[in-house]
């Protein structure tokens, strides 16, 4: 990278602000004017942080309305979640690449541990019972999308959990470090976005009773060169766990390492996410009892 003025800020790349000073003018500048103008870049590199945190937030955009009618007005009255026990379930999951920027989905054996290792997670926090897995792959666009009534019936359970996994990524060229050296060597970083939302519909009518979701984040380093160093390619949680490192099998499998890692994380967070969701409005609607 070529030095700039000193104390000044260079980006990078988008949500990247590089701190570049020479080290003759940072000499010639008081102790005063070298912190102000440090404080100034802290805080330029704080407000990208910032965008890029907000952009991340809607990305990929939510695809669950595609699949499942939303609640409309006249069913607020409605009874709330079921009372009844066991909530017998099928837990249906689904892939959706239709929105713009969507990255390739999991491998289908991938798709399915995920489906069991979320029937899992949901069975031991939740009145919630699954009873079946039911993993639809992807649906190609045009076609006609599942009746859950029908899917309730043929599966033989009174409930739908419907998952839909998405993902978005971007990828650009950035300068890696090998080993503890000073030497950089050229590479790219891939960032992946992922989202799985979930709705809980009642099988008799279609209704949707509760929804939530789960986001996560987390990039692959590469050099152009495979096999450059043994240190690459690798995996970051990023930016929710930065220290975490995971290095994927194969050079030429790592983005799909990276795209099952980071779904895994955002389904981890949906299961906790809906076990929150169903806290909160058991709650609500214990609070809207007439009293005593």
């Amino acid at each position: 990278m070529q030095a700039v003025g000193a104390g000044s800020c260079q980006k990078n790349r988008p949500g990247q602000i590089v701190i570049s000073q020479t080290v003759g003018a940072q000499a010639s500048l008081s102790g005063q004017e070298v912190a102000m103008r440090q404080t100034q870049c802290r805080f330029m590199w704080l407000v990208g942080a910032l965008l890029l945190a907000g952009c991340a937030v809607a990305t990929p955009p939510s695809r669950l309305s595609q699949y499942v009618a939303p609640v409309v007005a006249d069913e607020s009255a409605s009874p709330g979640l079921p009372v009844q026990r066991p909530l017998r379930t099928a837990l249906v999951v689904l892939a959706d690449r239709s929105a713009q920027e969507a990255a390739p989905g999991l491998p289908e054996e991938a798709q399915a541990r995920l489906a069991e290792a979320l029937r899992g997670q949901v069975n031991r926090g939740f009145p919630i019972a699954i009873e079946r897995v039911v993993n639809l792959g992807e649906i190609p666009v045009g076609a006609p999308l599942p009746n859950w009534i029908d899917l309730a019936g043929q599966q033989g359970v009174d409930f739908v959990l419907v998952v839909i996994l998405s993902s978005t990524e971007q990828e650009y060229p950035v300068s890696l470090f090998l080993g503890w050296t000073t030497h950089l060597q050229p590479g790219f970083r891939r960032d992946n976005w992922s989202l799985a939302e979930a709705a809980f519909l009642d099988g008799r009518t279609g209704r949707q009773l509760l929804r939530a979701e789960g986001r996560a984040m987390a990039t692959l380093d590469s050099p152009t060169a495979p096999g450059i160093s043994q240190w690459y390619p690798v995996i970051y949680l990023r930016p929710q766990n930065p220290e975490r490192r995971i290095w994927p099998p194969s050079y030429e499998g790592a983005p799909v390492t990276l795209r099952v890692v980071s779904m895994e994380q955002a389904a981890t967070r949906l299961a906790g996410n809906l076990q929150r969701a169903w806290v909160e409005q058991r709650e609500l609607e214990l609070a809207a009892l007439p009293g005593p």
